[in-house]
């Protein structure tokens, strides 16, 4: 019998009816459908809407519709709509027309709502947890290579030295917004609809708050109208995923590029790599790759998601049924990217010497050297212009900062047009504080600032990261 059958003459046209069957994707919120019934059932019997004896009935049918689901053994009728009535379905076969009772004071707007922010507020958990996961694999990383050093980069170019331990910690630092990002998500679809009704809220005295708390929610909506079309709370969780997705993408660029032999830095692990049906030489990143394509996707969710309700009025249209594909597909590329970065991460072979040979390039002490000249009483746009001179003399010779001669310094001294730069060209000491700037490890300890890459610094964030972090 069809929930709404007593209004028509006529049976649904069997297009119509498959175009707006939702069961294939609404499967996944069976538990949470089953876990609110529950709690449904014993509102309506505290509210003496069910006798004791219905209560108890329906909440053992409940239990055992619960265990068939979970054994396997229960089926789903495409033609009975969406997960909910499959669900009411079995229960009337097993417990019989009692079952008629359950969806007494609620519809399927405000249940289907109450079953999808529970299983958001279970799926922001699993994917706290893999994000942890993944900052664990990144400052596990860094601790076993605490003292590599590689150029950092601005505009794809080499920029300045710092540890390769400061840069994994900037990908920590992405992941950590983004759980905070997620648990506000969280709190705020925390909260329960049940008893909203269709629109209006329900006719029967209800203990919603009692409801709410029987179901881990910390509050009730206070507007029923606004309950039954919200979906604020998956719009949020989706831009979450999204950015999330997007800091994935970023770290996965960088493996492509840095697993290049051209860069050598390093080398994902047999069980991350794949080859090539044709070319023997591959050594292909994939799962890397496939995180950038999966971010597209996931960026792609939200922005079709934000377009369905752009244009929706208040209360539940048939719209909003187009919530959950894009919602559990999401989370599921996130948490499965999550978990194959983590193994990627966890496994990945750092040739330190490579690095270090990169940081030799691209004169990116230059910018220590200037600030060493500040300290001499130089201006800073006066010293600037000095270390861009020297950078092109040391570009024109093929060497470093720290192997010009004396007389280099000298020169781009007394061609300064401030009068302090061309008093130090004179003074014998210059050219070695210039060339102690000029050396990596004098270029790291300079940036002793909170969040700088001088090694003290590092190793106080790498400590706190660990201990935010936990245990594994």
């Amino acid at each position: 019998m069809k929930t709404w059958g007593g209004r028509f003459e006529d049976t649904p046209d069997a297009r119509a009816a498959d175009f707006g069957r939702s069961i294939e994707t609404d499967v996944e919120l069976a538990f949470d459908d089953i876990l609110g019934s529950m709690a449904h059932v014993r509102a309506l019997g505290r509210a003496g809407v069910l006798s004791d004896p219905e209560v108890e009935a329906l909440l053992a049918g409940l239990a055992a519709v619960r265990v068939d689901i979970e054994s396997g053994s229960m089926p789903w009728d495409p033609a009975l709509e969406d997960v909910h009535m499959n669900v009411e379905a079995a229960l009337e076969a097993r417990v019989g027309p009692v079952a008629r009772k359950l969806h007494t004071g609620r519809s399927r707007n405000d249940q289907v709502s109450t079953d999808l922010r529970l299983w958001l507020r279970r799926s922001i958990d699993d994917i706290d947890a893999a994000l942890v996961g993944l900052e664990r694999a990144l400052v596990d990383l860094a601790r076993r290579h605490v003292e590599a050093v590689m150029p950092a980069h601005t505009h794809t170019q080499p920029a300045q030295p710092v540890l390769l331990a400061h840069h994994l910690l900037a990908h920590v630092e992405m992941l950590e917004r983004d759980r905070g990002r997620l648990a506000d998500a969280r709190r705020r679809a925390n909260v329960s609809p049940l008893g909203s009704g269709a629109v209006a809220g329900s006719g029967f005295a209800l203990d919603r708050e009692a409801v709410a708390r029987e179901l881990g929610f910390d509050g009730v909506t206070r507007n029923s109208i606004d309950a039954s079309g919200d979906r604020d709370f998956v719009a949020e969780a989706l831009a979450g995923f999204a950015i999330a997705m997007v800091h994935l993408s970023r770290l996965a660029e960088e493996l492509v590029w840095w697993s290049h032999p051209s860069f050598g830095f390093v080398r994902l692990a047999d069980a991350f790599s794949t080859g090539s049906s044709m070319l023997p030489n591959k050594r292909n990143p994939d799962p890397a790759e496939l995180v950038r394509a999966r971010a597209a996707r996931v960026v792609g969710d939200l922005a079709g998601f934000l377009a369905v309700l752009k244009g929706l009025p208040l209360g539940y249209q048939r719209d909003l049924q187009e919530d959950k594909r894009p919602l559990f597909e999401s989370a599921r590329e996130l948490r499965r990217s999550l978990e194959v970065l983590a193994g990627v991460i966890g496994s990945l072979a750092v040739d330190e010497t490579r690095l270090q040979a990169a940081v030799a390039e691209g004169y990116v002490t230059a910018t220590a050297v200037a600030e060493a000249l500040v300290e001499l009483g130089v201006p800073f746009r006066s010293a600037h212009h000095v270390v861009g001179r020297l950078v092109r003399t040391a570009d024109e010779r093929g060497e470093s900062l720290g192997a010009l001669p004396d007389d280099a310094f000298a020169t781009a001294l007394v061609e300064s047009d401030d009068g302090t730069a061309r008093t130090l060209a004179a003074d014998p000491t210059t050219a070695t504080r210039l060339r102690a700037a000029a050396s990596i490890e004098g270029a790291l300890a300079r940036c002793d600032v909170i969040g700088g890459t001088a090694p003290n610094r590092v190793a106080v964030e790498l400590e706190a990261a660990s201990r935010r972090l936990g245990p594994a």
